[in-house]
């Protein structure tokens, strides 16, 4: 699916429940309704898209880099996350990210809840992603 280009105009993210879930790769296997009303996609566009349909490119690499890191050793990440919206739009949302493990303890999923940001944390976090971009570069 292509991605749309960036739009500069930020969507507030109301904080009710938007949940997702993938498989170890990433693939979206489930999303709810708040999902598809804020990235504007539908369930049936969005399940089977590689999550990170939704990254910004403003995200910097090492951000998820960290994150596979600690979700694919079975632990829980936190961390604030500007997500691009089908209309090229975004919005800013703190993720939570859990493992789903089979019946002996395996990770064969994740499941991320999201929550608002912090507004003055935010100011700190798009300095702190955009010195991280430009060491990437």
């Amino acid at each position: 699916m292509k991605r749309p280009a960036p739009v500069n105009e930020e969507i507030l993210f109301d904080g009710r429940s938007l949940i997702s879930e993938t498989d170890t790769k990433g693939i979206i296997t489930f999303v709810n309704r708040k999902f598809t009303e804020m990235t504007l996609y539908s369930k049936e566009e969005a399940i089977g898209q590689p999550h990170s349909l939704l990254r910004h490119p403003d995200m910097p690499k090492a951000a998820f880099a960290g994150m596979w890191k600690i979700i694919e050793n079975g632990k829980t990440w936190e961390g604030y996350v500007k997500n691009l919206r089908k209309d090229g739009k975004y919005y800013w949302v703190v993720v939570n990210i859990v493992p789903k493990l089979d019946n002996e303890g395996g990770v064969v999923g994740y499941i991320a809840s999201r929550k608002m940001p912090d507004r003055n944390r935010l100011k700190t976090i798009i300095n702190q992603y955009q010195q991280m971009i430009d060491e990437e570069n």
